[in-house]
């Protein structure tokens, strides 16, 4: 063999390893995204499995005041139901966003209630939830963001190629219904002076 065809050789040799290298990288970058997005929504599920389990015990607490809205509670159980039984994260994000207005309509309607606004363990169960809250937007934000940076990499190219190649597909960000952007609807009943 000639030098020229041993330079050819080690050019040609270099330069598929310099391809094969570039493209385990964009493979082990997508699948950090993607791996990415379990982790936030994992992390998601978490928050919205205490929240869901502090809302039973939100409810009991509401239903010794026995003149409190049975709509609303029933409402909102059925709506944690309803995330139990939720098989994608587009149908557990619809019905998160029940829960949450749930439970807004819930603590709005507890001010017309001056004993259950004073009693203890609706105070410490607001707060609870109130602070879950919190946490979800947080997590949520991390969890769209993960989602964002991942649908973006698969789209351009060349991880365009490589995603294609591996079968991977858009992710739903997390949003919220329409509807449940709407202020909560909240009927106030004002003792009528005479």
């Amino acid at each position: 063999m000639s030098v020229t065809t041993l330079a050819v050789l080690g050019v040609l040799l270099f330069g598929s390893a310099a391809v094969i290298g570039y493209l385990l990288t964009i493979y082990n970058g997508l699948i950090a995204l993607k791996e990415n997005i379990k982790k936030a929504w994992a992390n998601i599920d978490v928050i919205l499995k205490q929240r869901h389990d502090e809302l039973p015990k939100l409810v009991s607490v509401c239903e010794s005041y026995a003149e409190f809205e049975k709509g609303i509670l029933e409402r909102a159980m059925k709506a944690r139901e309803r995330y139990f039984s939720a098989d994608t994260v587009a149908k557990k994000a619809e019905a998160s966003a029940e829960v949450s207005g749930a439970i807004k309509s819930i603590f709005a309607l507890a001010e017309n209630y001056p004993q259950l606004k004073a009693n203890e363990n609706f105070m410490q169960l607001q707060a609870r939830i109130s602070h879950l809250e919190e946490s979800l937007a947080d997590r949520r934000e991390f969890y769209n963001d993960s989602v964002n940076n991942y649908n973006i990499r698969i789209q351009q190219l060349p991880d365009a190629i490589v995603a294609n190649f591996m079968g991977l597909k858009l992710e739903t960000m997390f949003s919220v219904a329409a509807e449940d952007r709407r202020d909560v609807d909240i009927k106030i009943r004002l003792p009528r002076f005479e």
